[in-house]
């Protein structure tokens, strides 16, 4: 199937193929069909599996048949909720690629930015607005949005959104939305309360669902290199340097941690930043943009940081420290194996990491390769401790619920 045979207007069509892609994937060949009935649907997709076309599509091509004029002042017709800045940025990105050739216009809100340029870009007047729930929730307090006309609305990873503590802000804004809207739910993982979400604010929703949920990225070749803590570092290095890897995404559990890291890497000569909710927004958008370009080696990241990530050949992920919930290795692996390129995804698993090691192992249904390299293997006399969370979300291998420091990340 090409995205020709999905009945997509010549101006999309030309948008895609400047894109340099000619098959639509999975999702998106299940998806947009049923957007294109006005279905409200259900997905379940792994990351790097092409979401953000397969809702952007379809909706700007039911736009350009409903041959709307804007006669005076635009209306918001779509609102997408993403979890966090970097995410909400990435899909704006895609939207605004993919309508370079209408008429329609996009914009993102999220907090971290001053919010002069936002007021200016709902002043004008767009069709689409990309938000975070939390600044989204502060326009609607200051009435400089207007969401009474908005006919889609996109919930994309809803799980992290909930995980997050969002759930009562997104409550908030679909009690203004118009009731008649086309409601689209994406997310990769399905807790009960993404069910119980779907159920209350879905109409007959066609679920779709593209990969097993909460499974792990089949393209994406994962190891357990087992080594004492205080050699995780030493260890780190010693991959980075042998194996020449020119492009790195390591995940730790804390904010320290994250900049701790970094500095280390810096101070064995390997060119780093790190990323997360205590950097401010700017430092974030260049830290990445860096990673991209090739101008650092290494991106060291904490779990909500990481979410808005999209980098199609990113071959290296290592997890420095193992989530203590277990979905979150699902997603951070996610990370590479992206748009059909192959990955790796290497743990670096202390004795204190083994219970949360054999709950990922239960959640994916596998076990991981396990690895001990030589001049590294862990001293059989270190006993497991108990693990400093450092503050951070939720209990252990359980659901977060009210995610107060979370919750910023979204404004």
């Amino acid at each position: 199937m090409t995205f020709n045979d999905l009945g997509l207007n010549k101006q999309l069509l030309k948008s895609i193929k400047e894109q340099g892609y000619e098959n639509p994937t999975p999702i998106q060949e299940k998806a947009i069909p049923a957007i294109l009935k006005h279905k409200d649907i259900l997905a379940g997709a792994q990351t790097g599996t092409g979401k953000t076309a397969s809702f952007t599509l379809p909706i700007l091509e039911l736009f350009l048949r409903s041959k709307e004029q804007h006669k005076s002042k635009r209306h918001i017709k779509a609102l997408i909720l993403t979890p966090t800045r970097e995410l909400a940025a990435q899909v704006e990105e895609s939207v605004r690629l993919y309508a370079k050739y209408t008429d329609y216009k996009s914009t993102v809100i999220f907090g971290g930015v001053k919010i002069s340029p936002q007021l200016t870009a709902l002043r004008k007047g767009v069709d689409i607005v990309v938000a975070t729930p939390g600044r989204l929730l502060d326009h609607i307090s200051q009435k400089s949005i207007d969401l009474s006309h908005v006919n889609y609305l996109i919930l994309d990873e809803a799980d992290r959104m909930l995980d997050m503590g969002f759930v009562n802000d997104i409550k908030k804004v679909m009690a203004i939305l118009p009731t008649s809207r086309q409601t689209l739910l994406f997310s990769a993982t399905y807790s009960n309360e993404i069910k119980r979400l779907s159920n209350k604010f879905l109409n007959s929703p066609t679920l779709i669902e593209v990969a097993r949920t909460n499974a792990s990225n089949e393209i994406v070749k994962q190891a357990v290199y087992h080594v004492d803590k205080i050699r995780k570092r030493e260890l780190l290095t010693h991959l980075i340097t042998h194996g020449k890897w020119k492009q790195v995404l390591i995940f730790t559990r804390t904010k320290h941690g994250a900049n701790r890291l970094s500095g280390q890497l810096e101070s064995d000569g390997i060119t780093s930043a790190a990323i997360h909710g205590n950097k401010s927004q700017n430092a974030r958008t260049k830290s990445l943009a860096d990673f991209k370009s090739g101008k650092i080696t290494v991106l060291v990241a904490t779990d909500i940081a990481a979410r808005g990530i999209d980098i199609d050949q990113l071959p290296h992920v290592v997890n420095f420290e193992l989530p203590n919930v277990s979905e979150d290795y699902v997603h951070r692996i996610g990370r590479t194996g992206r748009a059909g390129n192959r990955g790796e995804a290497i743990s670096l698993v202390c004795v204190d990491e083994n219970e949360f090691l054999t709950n990922i192992e239960k959640l994916i249904k596998k076990d991981i390769p396990k690895v001990w390299l030589k001049g590294f293997k862990p001293d059989p006399s270190i006993k497991a401790e108990p693990i400093n969370m450092g503050g951070n979300r939720g209990a252990r291998n359980k659901p977060r619920r009210s995610g107060n420091r979370n919750r910023r990340e979204g404004r």
